[in-house]
């Protein structure tokens, strides 16, 4: 991707320990064309120089909104023009407060005050900071003023702790920016995606379910809401946060997710069918909990719903249909049935026993299959993955129209 040639970039680092991805996370805005400019909180330098941000950016670094020289062509408002993006990355919960309530007492702030053009956060702090009442009230108001919020990422943190705060890594951020140039191509369409796992309840604490993530299905519900498309994400259980710009509508079994697909599908242009759903369920759920008696237990399953060739078969207002194989063997042959069998306009396959991509990887490998066509997306991050895939449904759905 180029769309950030030629796009001039303020990046505003504030003081987190995330400051020290700065210097990647601007060589790697600049191998995509981008024009860098570094605004540095005092706090920053704590965690960063302007000397290495100057050497990466070969710009110089700003840092002082009384800068006599700065000043004397009234530096802070040129730089809010020169602008067509201010991405703060690090954003502490300092500055997004700052930034909520209007204040302009250093460089950064004030930019953001004084800009016309996107400005985009990329939150990073500790888990607790992130989910304080104040802090989530704030990040409410930013997005109400159409202020992009990028991330933030779960994992473990610098302190120690475990969970939301983390900034995203430098490609994640890279790809959102990106993304945030794309033209809206989809404007006007609605696409449907179905992501994650379904569960089928035994009895009130156990269930059947699999090994999927959501992660792809999350990726290709993002990657369509960032081209303009209106998504409806109907999701089975996960931990993953609900994607920017989409709907997303919960569900836990087969039968959820089969009933809601089948009312949102008639009213989309485009449904995929990502989620990994339970081919069976129990016949009879168990009331109370079953007690362990015997050494062996027998449960009797009968066959789910198929959501994906229930909307293939619709007779009126079908969708551009789009299934999901993941195979252990014979991938191709066993995508390339159910594309016919279910009568499906493209297939995406994949193969789940290959270490590192499939389910819970944030890789994957993907093999497209329509009646006519063999399309291989090789090994990518399933951010990539998605981005490509929505690109070859949008171009294929332009096609027939």
């Amino acid at each position: 991707m180029q769309n950030l040639q030629n796009k001039n970039i303020v990046l505003g680092i504030t003081g987190g320990i995330a400051a020290y991805k700065g210097p990647e996370l601007v060589r790697r805005l600049k191998e995509q064309g981008a024009n860098v400019r570094v605004v540095l909180t005092e706090s920053a330098k704590a965690f960063v120089t302007p000397l290495s941000l100057q050497a990466v950016s070969g710009n110089p670094v700003s840092d002082d909104l009384l800068d006599p020289q700065a000043e004397l062509a009234m530096g802070h408002i040129e730089l809010a023009k020169w602008a067509d993006l201010i991405l703060i990355a690090p954003a502490t919960a300092n500055t997004i407060a700052k930034l909520t309530h209007g204040l302009a007492d250093d460089l950064l702030s004030t930019l953001v005050l004084a800009t016309a053009s996107k400005v985009t956060v990329a939150p990073a702090m500790n888990q607790q900071m992130w989910h304080n009442t104040a802090t989530q009230e704030n990040i409410k108001k930013l997005i109400s003023r159409n202020i992009e919020i990028i991330g933030p990422g779960s994992g473990e943190q610098a302190c120690g702790d475990v969970g939301l705060g983390r900034m995203l890594d430098v490609p994640e951020l890279v790809d959102a920016v990106n993304q945030l140039f794309v033209e809206p191509k989809l404007q006007g369409q609605h696409w449907v995606v179905t992501a994650g796992p379904t569960q089928e309840a035994i009895d009130p604490v156990r269930y059947i379910s699999n090994h999927s993530s959501g992660k792809m299905g999350y990726a290709i519900a993002q990657a369509a809401a960032s081209l303009g498309a209106k998504v409806s994400l109907i999701s089975g259980p996960t931990k993953l946060e609900a994607p920017s710009g989409c709907k997303r509508i919960s569900v836990t079994s087969a039968q959820d997710m089969h009933q809601l697909a089948m009312e949102l599908a008639p009213n989309a242009d485009v449904f995929i069918a990502c989620a990994a759903v339970a081919d069976y369920r129990v016949a009879q759920v168990a009331e109370q909990k079953i007690k362990k008696h015997e050494d062996a237990m027998q449960i009797n399953l009968v066959k789910n719903p198929d959501i994906v060739a229930d909307v293939a078969a619709l007779n009126e207002n079908r969708p551009f249909t789009v299934g999901f194989a993941a195979e252990t063997q014979d991938v191709e042959h066993y995508a390339k049935g159910k594309l016919q069998k279910k009568k499906l306009n493209l297939i995406a396959a994949n193969n789940v026993a290959v270490q590192g991509q499939g389910f819970n990887s944030d890789d994957n490998a993907l093999t497209l299959y329509s009646a006519d066509e063999t399309i291989p997306l090789s090994l990518a991050t399933k951010v990539e993955l998605a981005q490509q895939l929505v690109k070859i449904i949008s171009d294929k759905v332009s096609d027939q129209k």
